[in-house]
């Protein structure tokens, strides 16, 4: 096994490093004094899925990768980028691989197999629908404006917290312990997304509606939008098929992982809703 000195002195590699969850690991791997390669488009070298002739230069010197894949795990395709990733990073010396799945995703359990039986060492980090949706991503628009529509009734998840997917993440890459685990990582709570929109409308003060419509009247509404067919397609698997009740349960992940409670929801409406980013 790779001791921790050697991951700590050695390189690590944030796929996704300007997202969500990779930002927020970039950013704690950083406060640990880990040296930091954040793989995007925008870096340099440039990492694209698309692009795998550049993989070599962005993977060269690296010891540990955290593995977060765009737009998801779900999407088809997607185990054939993972397949050839893990084979130059393999190539390349690579040692550790983090790698940040989706609950309920056949696809997606697909490629943790993939990491599974890589040989490298692995950890892999199942995570519910974060509540970061809600204030970092394509939710923002229909709070601000009041309503929110969505083909989804009364399903309850356990929304949970980047940040705690990020501490979980930055275990598994920089300490001992955390090689061959599976982490499921869910919130402390089941909610359904009229409750989720409820408790920020409170949080505001400011009147916000949810209206549960058909996934065909949803589709149409997005397509005359200009949602992009491929984030269009995603978000239709999310909602009619990992959103049908199959994940509706809490696990111990993050418990396991790091010897705590996850965030409760209720804690990041309080402290998102102070920041002013659902303010109309």
């Amino acid at each position: 096994m790779t001791n921790n000195a050697n991951i700590q002195n050695g390189l690590t590699l944030v796929l996704g490093g300007t997202g969500k969850s990779g930002r927020r690991v970039a950013e704690r791997l950083v406060a640990r004094g880990v040296p930091v390669r954040v793989g995007s488009r925008s870096a340099s070298p440039a990492f694209s899925w698309q692009d795998r002739d550049g993989w070599a230069a962005v993977l060269e010197g690296v010891c540990s990768v955290y593995v977060s894949y765009a737009p998801d795990l779900a999407v088809p395709g997607a185990s054939d980028d993972i397949k050839a990733f893990i084979e130059a990073a393999d190539a390349a010396g690579v040692r550790r691989l983090v790698l940040l799945s989706g609950r309920g995703e056949e696809e997606a359990q697909v490629c943790e197999g993939l990491v599974r039986e890589s040989g490298l060492e692995w950890t892999i980090v199942r995570a519910s629908w974060f509540f970061q949706n809600f204030s970092e991503s394509f939710m923002i628009e229909p709070l601000l404006a009041g309503e929110v529509v969505l083909p989804v009734g009364d399903v309850r998840e356990p929304f949970v917290d980047v940040d705690d997917i990020a501490d979980v993440a930055v275990a598994a890459l920089a300490e001992d312990g955390h090689v061959g685990e599976l982490y499921e990582v869910t919130g402390p709570r089941l909610l359904t997304f009229a409750q989720a929109v409820q408790e920020i409308a409170q949080a505001t003060g400011r009147e916000i509606s949810y209206v549960q419509i058909s996934a065909e009247d949803y589709a149409a509404g997005a397509r005359e939008q200009g949602v992009p067919d491929d984030v269009l397609e995603f978000l239709m698997h999310l909602f009619t098929t990992v959103l049908d009740g199959r994940n509706a349960y809490q696990t111990d992940g993050i418990r396991r992982a790091l010897g705590r409670e996850p965030r409760d929801f209720t804690d990041f409406v309080r402290e998102t809703a102070g920041s002013g980013v659902w303010d109309a």
